[in-house]
């Protein structure tokens, strides 16, 4: 297989090549796209959203505890996120790869691609194992309080050992998803969301005669759970006939040295692109840090509730990396633009509902994180307070934040990522976090004007990475007459 050319791989079909015609012309009923969608998106979606209810829960659990140790457990998560959402970015890589050369018929290209990524994510886990091991100096230096880097350090101590088996995991769920498989990937995740919930009430609270271990608790389920999920999925690859046939795991040992360049050459640019967003928010926690530790809590609530309502159009974003790549891989150009449309308007409608939801219920959906009740009500009836308006702001901007995603999911199913890196590069940190420090500082707006930069950064986002792949797609369709 030739490495990453310079240009996207969206082909056209010329009328003298019918043979990739029937079954393009079959699949392209707009009825057909949307049901594909609604087939692969409904348990990709649900998968999403059971892989958030893991964190949200650890989150909602550890505040009981008390204001500390809620910040700690926000400030420890963001970081993980941060360095696990990079590793991701490899397993992304895989997902075009393997759809497009299902739709041109290539078992081969399949088999090398998923074993060259999972050799690239278990490297990576190594490399960033020491940056989780010694956080606490780093936090410090970015301004937080001792007790809370402290905290955070401990936990994080225990949680990276879990990274290893949810990169792989992540790299065998873009396998089987390449396939359209989604159903077992929701109910693997959501086997993960009630061991990790069990586990981690059991643990944090010492409850049916076990240890009370704090936020410990909280780190120790994540890493069973990840642990579990990994296991099952390799289970499953080896079970199932289409699966096994590829053979991942046979001669796993033996270097592909080819495939492994064409996996960091897509995935690396993927990769940034994923943290220069997820790197904005946890940007976004440090500055919030600064202003207090009440004021990083409500952070971590509002930024919870919006991390829950983004894995949809991340679940659609996986969607159209699938649909536009099996199109792509069969050089059909028609399905690919009405794979494109299906799931965006699939993602408008779902994000208008959200962005209600989190307008009109603020304190009910933030009062879920916290002891209103118990000890320590002030602080948390303080925090609530302050995590409100957020809450708001976090429902206006679902709407951009989606279709930047979807943006970026439709690009990568063409094997275009170079690009989209250098624009969301812009988006994110010149336009939004640029924003966010004005509004927040300057301007005064604190908490809440870091959150308003948030909203025109994804906007631009948002607009940069769908302008580009309609550029793309007319480019192509008016070469192809």
């Amino acid at each position: 297989m030739a490495s990453e050319p310079a240009m996207p791989e969206l082909v056209s079909v010329p009328a003298s090549a019918p043979e990739a015609r029937p079954k393009a012309m079959a699949d392209n009923g707009w009825s057909a796209h949307l049901r594909a969608t609604l087939s692969l998106g409904i348990p990709l979606v649900g998968a999403q959203l059971a892989q958030m209810a893991i964190n949200t829960t650890d989150v909602i659990l550890v505040g009981w505890l008390g204001t500390t140790e809620l910040a700690s457990v926000v400030l420890a998560t963001q970081l993980f996120f941060v360095v696990f959402i990079f590793g991701t970015g490899f397993t992304s890589a895989v997902v075009p790869m393997v759809a497009q050369a299902i739709g041109r018929k290539d078992a081969v290209g399949v088999r090398r691609s998923v074993r060259m990524g999972l050799w690239i994510v278990l490297a990576y886990g190594v490399l960033m194992t020491p940056v989780l091991w010694f956080s606490e100096p780093l936090l410090l230096k970015l301004g937080q309080e001792p007790d809370v880097a402290a905290n955070a350090q401990s936990y994080l101590r225990i949680v990276l050992w879990g990274m290893f088996p949810a990169l792989g995991l992540m790299a065998l769920r873009s396998f089987v998803t390449g396939f359209e498989k989604g159903g077992i990937v929701l109910y693997v995740t959501i086997g993960m969301f009630l061991m990790n919930a069990a586990v981690a009430y059991t643990l944090i609270f010492g409850h049916f005669g076990a240890p009370a271990l704090g936020l410990h608790g909280a780190a120790v389920a994540s890493v069973a759970a990840n642990t579990t999920g990994f296991l099952i999925l390799v289970l499953y690859v080896e079970m199932q006939k289409q699966l096994r046939a590829h053979e991942i795991f046979v001669r796993f040992w033996r270097p592909d040295w080819h495939m492994l360049r064409e996996v960091l050459m897509l995935g690396l640019p993927i990769s940034f692109t994923i943290l220069a967003e997820t790197s904005l928010f946890a940007a976004a926690s440090l500055l919030i840090g600064m202003i207090g530790k009440l004021e990083l809590a409500a952070h971590g609530i509002a930024l919870q509730l919006a991390s829950i309502a983004f894995m949809i159009p991340l679940g659609l974003a996986q969607v159209a990396t699938v649909r536009v790549g099996l199109a792509n891989g069969r050089h059909d150009l028609v399905g690919v633009r009405r794979a494109a449309v299906s799931v965006l308007v699939l993602g408008v409608v779902i994000t208008l509902f959200g962005s209600a939801l989190y307008a009109l219920a603020p304190h009910a959906l933030g009062g879920l994180f916290l002891n209103l009740d118990g000890g320590g009500a002030g602080d948390a009836a303080h925090v609530l307070a302050l995590a409100a308006p957020l809450i708001v702001i976090a429902g206006a901007f679902q709407l951009v934040d989606g279709l930047q995603a979807v943006g970026a999911g439709l690009l990568r199913g063409l094997k275009d990522t170079k690009v989209p890196m250098v624009l969301a590069l812009i988006a994110y940190w010149p336009i939004g976090f640029a924003c966010a420090w004005v509004f927040a500082f300057p301007l005064g707006f604190k908490a809440e004007g870091v959150w308003f930069g948030f909203v025109l950064g994804l906007a631009a986002a948002a607009v940069f990475l769908c302008g580009r792949f309609w550029l793309l797609l007319k480019r192509q369709e008016k070469l192809a007459g």
